[in-house]
């Protein structure tokens, strides 16, 4: 049974940095899509950050609009996956989810490319 739970969520002023964390157990793909979305109530989810990992390489992806202000990144020996995100603004208040899909040559920052997906953790930007 597949398995995941996000955390590091909080309340931060605008400007400051959070690091989400993503524990992740019971797949069994030998290339797989790991990602991070957000969503706001009324409005699609949104991608993030993503990571396609293969047999011996690992590719990652940004979404435009936050490339240069998120880093996606995991610990692979611990089943981690992290998303770093400084100068947060206002804009980025949204609950954060993981998700984790087969490997797709899709767009990896679709969330329907990712078969399972966590809980979430709200993200609250505001001063």
């Amino acid at each position: 049974q597949v398995h995941i739970v996000e955390s590091g969520g909080g309340s931060v002023q605008p400007g400051g940095s959070l690091t989400l964390s993503c524990a992740d157990s019971g797949y069994d793909y030998s290339v797989y899509l790991m990602g991070w979305f957000r969503q706001v109530p009324g409005k699609e989810r949104e991608g993030v950050a993503a990571i396609r990992t293969g047999r011996t390489t690992a590719t990652i992806y940004y979404s435009d609009s936050l490339k240069g202000r998120v880093t996606i990144s995991r610990d692979n020996a611990r089943k981690i996956l992290y998303l770093q995100m400084n100068d947060l603004k206002p804009e980025a208040t949204a609950m954060y989810y993981c998700g984790v899909g087969p490997n797709s040559y899709s767009d990896p920052l679709s969330s329907l490319q990712y078969q399972y997906w966590g809980q979430g953790t709200q993200v609250t930007v505001s001063s």
